[in-house]
């Protein structure tokens, strides 16, 4: 199921591309997915076997008015080939591709306590600088870093945590005894 994820997710990504909507097509298979993760009634009535895919195309018409031809054409034709089940992969994927296509890294700072605003400009815009990439911030709490921070960047992870100082030296006092 991944795989026709995959292929549908790239399919979409470059009709999008190719009529330069990506960004409009990508926001709203956004909302069209939060609408069906939040409303029981709406999976029921796409995921199901009973209705059928007409019922379903003119379902489509009815949640996404004004919605781009495009991203319309390409749910019904999901709905006409019983994929809808793959609809959560499917963003999952575009957003992957939409965030290299727009060469954003993704970026997580953990703190012992909530930092405030100005700090968390500054270190997004010195990560911004040092990368050369625009970035995605998410920002968490950790009371169990004690001080200090955790950041993930990309794929790599800094740790200036206290709790991370504090297992260095108990490691150390560890081999010396």
């Amino acid at each position: 199921m991944e795989e026709i994820a995959n292929v549908y997710a790239r399919s979409l990504f470059e009709v999008a591309q190719e009529h330069d909507k990506l960004d409009d097509i990508k926001e709203q298979l956004d909302e069209f997915a939060d609408a069906m993760d939040s409303n029981h009634e709406l999976q029921v009535f796409f995921f199901s076997p009973y209705f059928s895919s007409a019922e379903k195309k003119d379902g489509i018409q009815k949640v996404i008015e004004n919605g781009d031809e495009h991203l319309v054409r390409f749910l019904e034709l999901l709905a006409e080939r019983h994929r809808m089940p793959a609809l959560f992969r499917i963003r999952k994927e575009l957003d992957r591709l939409w965030a290299e296509e727009n060469q954003l890294l993704p970026v997580t700072i953990a703190s012992a306590v909530a930092l405030d605003d100005d700090t968390v400009k500054d270190l997004a815009k010195r990560i911004e600088d040092q990368t050369g990439r625009q970035i995605e911030l998410t920002t968490t709490v950790d009371p169990g870093l004690i001080g200090g921070l955790q950041m993930r960047v990309g794929n790599m992870v800094y740790d200036a945590s206290i709790k991370n100082r504090l297992e260095k030296l108990r490691r150390e006092v560890a081999r010396a005894a």
